[in-house]
């Protein structure tokens, strides 16, 4: 794997060992960003199914400016880790071992809103369009996030969600498939 545009172009980030994460290929990363980017001008990115990092590092490698990556795995955890002290990145990055749903509950109490959603959960464990609906529901998102979710090619995520609205929806191949979501909610206070 490596970082495809940005500050870091072209460095390589270590991948989790094993087989119990499926890594974002580097073509479909590409895809991504030039559907949701390619350049960012700040903001904060939420990644709730972290694997190597790659998802947010590359964001960070075009311009967002702070990162939040959570996952479950302690291999994950610990990849992550190296990866971001490879790139020297650590200030711009918090990292949670935690499940999304423990991470989501304790990042509403923190009142941080996030620019960059990125949900790519293990396909037996999707549950893409309930973690939408809390960060709606808890105003995690600023207006206009964007929600980018990866997904088994057989999921069919409904056009809207509260206040999120299905952008792009591209299928890549027999069982990935990438969906944008946009918070069209333009309230810009934390609470209602």
């Amino acid at each position: 794997m490596r970082i495809i545009s940005g500050d870091f172009k072209g460095r390589r980030l270590k991948a989790v060992p094993g087989t119990g994460t499926r890594p974002t290929s580097d073509k479909i990363r590409e895809s991504i960003f030039n559907m949701i980017g390619p350049f960012f001008e700040g903001g904060r990115s939420l990644d709730l199914y972290g694997g190597s990092g790659a998802l947010s590092i590359e964001a960070l490698s075009r311009g967002v400016e702070q990162a939040t990556i959570v996952d479950a795995e302690p291999k994950a955890i610990e990849t992550i880790k190296e990866n971001i002290q490879t790139l020297d990145i650590d200030e711009r990055v918090e990292v949670f071992r935690n499940d999304a749903y423990r991470a989501l509950k304790a990042l509403r109490k923190r009142e941080i809103r996030f620019r960059y959603v990125f949900l790519d959960p293990p396909y037996k464990k999707q549950k893409i369009a309930k973690e939408i609906e809390f960060l709606v529901e808890h105003h995690l998102l600023e207006p206009q996030a964007l929600i980018v979710a990866e997904h088994d090619a057989k999921l069919r995520l409904p056009e809207q969600i509260g206040t999120c609205k299905m952008h792009k929806h591209e299928q890549y191949n027999s069982t990935t498939a990438v969906t944008i979501f946009v918070n069209e909610d333009e309230r810009t206070m934390t609470h209602e």
